[in-house]
């Protein structure tokens, strides 16, 4: 697994160069962002797969990853790509901050990831690459404060591309946090825990709770939520990989074959092998 840099460890934050970050992953180019918020900063075309989905992301975007996803960064002509890392605990310091994590540019969805235009590339190397080397040099205060403004600019830019209803409709911000905690959750232990009660254990809430906030904010229950997560995976391993089905149902935490197989048909109408 990727070591984490002293700096992201320390404070809470990090931003350096794919190239570099590969280099430090042994030139392995697959990574999971644990339990950071990742602001990924392509300046040439690339292709990117984030939980086993390809998307080919062009020069001059923005693309945002929330925590526990799995991504692999495919070869790209230029090297003109930067990351940003971060914790929770690092960029919240008030309501605002709080709603900015859990609002769609990092929770999408209709997507693994939230793809935003860059507005000024230029500016963007100025405040990254130079004002942030420069207070870096000089305090570490200034540093944490400069890296927390220039990430909020980032995400203030590409709120601008989420249309204003949709941002007025999150209004019940613990419903957003626990739900949002909720998926977290389930992106890392979807494949040992498939029980509502076992997630909201781990929340500290009831079953019925965590369901109330879950049709509140995404329109489904938390039980419909994790058999989506199930078919999703199922899905994409038929797709995507060359397992074998009774592999794949051992992979997402199935005890044999034929339960998975039941599983999927009763949810879906077919059996993974009509489904491949």
């Amino acid at each position: 697994m990727y070591k984490i840099t002293n700096q992201l460890k320390n404070i809470g934050f990090s931003i350096n160069k794919l190239e570099y970050i590969i280099e430090r992953n042994n030139h392995k180019r697959e990574f999971s962002t644990l339990d950071h918020f990742c602001i990924c900063i392509f300046l040439d075309d690339i292709q990117i797969i984030v939980e086993n989905l390809p998307y080919d992301i062009t020069a001059g975007n923005i693309v945002f990853v929330g925590p526990h996803k799995k991504v692999v960064f495919k070869e790209s002509v230029g090297k003109e790509h930067f990351i940003i890392a971060f914790s929770s605990s690092f960029y919240e310091r008030s309501t605002k901050d709080s709603i900015f994590l859990n609002s769609q540019l990092f929770f999408n969805y209709n997507s693994d990831i939230f793809v935003s235009a860059l507005r000024n590339i230029n500016e963007m190397k100025v405040i990254f690459v130079e004002s942030m080397s420069s207070f870096h040099d000089k305090d570490e205060a200034l540093y944490i404060s400069a890296a927390h403004n220039a990430v909020e600019r980032l995400i203030l830019d590409a709120l601008l591309n989420v249309p204003t209803e949709e941002i007025k409709s999150e209004l019940k911000l613990d419903f957003l946090y626990y739900v949002n905690r909720f998926k977290i959750i389930l992106q890392r232990d979807f494949k040992s825990a498939k029980k509502v009660i076992y997630f909201s254990k781990e929340l500290n809430i009831s079953s019925r709770k965590l369901t109330e906030m879950t049709e509140y904010v995404l329109g489904k229950s938390a039980k419909q939520i994790i058999i989506d997560k199930i078919i999703n995976e199922c899905l994409k391993e038929l797709k995507y990989s060359k397992m074998t089905i009774s592999e794949i149902s051992y992979d997402l935490g199935f005890s044999n074959e034929a339960n998975f197989s039941n599983f999927i048909k009763k949810h879906t109408g077919k059996k993974p092998s009509e489904m491949r």
